[in-house]
């Protein structure tokens, strides 16, 4: 897991992240937070229920208060990410600084239950209502709040890998702060690299490769790629790249204009020094058309 995850920086007034609300996601919450519980509250003895109550239990005993302490917050957890998902069903409208309120709202009430629950069942108890809450709602925030640090941790970094399997594995382009991706994969359909669309000239092609050329930081850059233009022109059929000739592709976009020159045609492309690229017979009606639509 990324450690710059870690000294991320939080914008409260953002709103949560879609997989806090995602079904699967609010299934694991809730199942990994009550595992976690039960197996420390009565292993580990910082969060120990007989710590927490003051006594001296049997096992017996100490399962029973331990899964009654366990099934409230579960009850709790599950009826506040039920409303959480109902609220941000269509749209997310939860806010960063409102999410972490709910969290600090269901620590609130778990510590309540379990101090309704001591004064119900452990009679021998002397100390005063809001002593045993005090004493609930420390141990219930430790006992809540490290699951759900490490669930934040998983759910971000998931996320973000899935974002780049999306980006890596997609024959569409991808739109990324507002500019269209396209991503060339090789002949065994592994993604080498990922462009603007905007920034593709035109690529070439010889025998089993292809020269992708597209505009760098001052100067135009090439990449090589292994692949034809032929499994090119079938994967990327939805973007304004065109076949021009048996050997050039052309982002037809990026066409500053077309010219006969000593009885062939050429395109000239919009860039300093203009690049030409040839136009032949065969492609010829298909250029002049998207040309013209552009």
């Amino acid at each position: 897991m990324n450690l710059s995850l870690l000294s991320y920086q939080m914008d409260l007034n953002q709103k949560i992240p879609a997989y806090f609300i995602s079904k699967k996601n609010i299934v694991r919450l809730i199942l990994f937070t009550a595992g976690f519980a039960l197996l420390f509250i009565n292993l580990y003895s910082p969060f120990d229920v007989r710590n927490w109550f003051g006594l001296q239990l049997q096992s017996q005993e100490l399962l029973f208060y331990s899964s009654l302490i366990i099934l409230t917050g579960v009850l709790v957890a599950v009826v506040s990410r039920v409303l959480l998902y109902h609220y941000n069903k269509k749209e997310i409208r939860t806010k960063l600084w409102a999410f972490l309120l709910i969290i600090g709202l269901e620590i609130i009430f778990m510590s309540l239950f379990y101090t309704i629950y001591e004064s119900a069942f452990i009679k021998n108890d002397h100390r005063d209502f809001f002593e045993v809450f005090a004493v609930s709602l420390q141990n219930t925030a430790l006992v809540l709040l490290l699951p759900y640090a490490v669930l934040w941790l998983y759910f971000s970094w998931q996320d973000k890998n899935h974002k780049i399997k999306e980006l890596t594995e997609s024959e569409e382009s991808t739109v990324i702060d507002g500019k269209k991706m396209v991503p060339f994969k090789d002949e065994k359909g592994t993604m080498r690299i990922s462009l603007i669309l905007d920034d593709i000239l035109y690529l070439k092609g010889t025998d089993n490769y292809v020269s992708i050329f597209y505009k760098g930081k001052n100067t135009i850059s090439k990449f090589l790629l292994r692949n034809t233009i032929k499994n090119l022109e079938h994967q990327i059929k939805h973007l304004p790249i065109a076949r021009c000739h048996r050997s050039y592709m052309v982002n037809f976009e990026k066409i500053k204009l077309i010219r006969r020159d000593k009885g062939i045609h050429v395109l000239e492309m919009d860039t300093d020094p203009p690049i030409e690229v040839p136009l032949s017979k065969t492609y010829m009606n298909e250029i002049f058309r998207l040309f013209g639509e552009s």
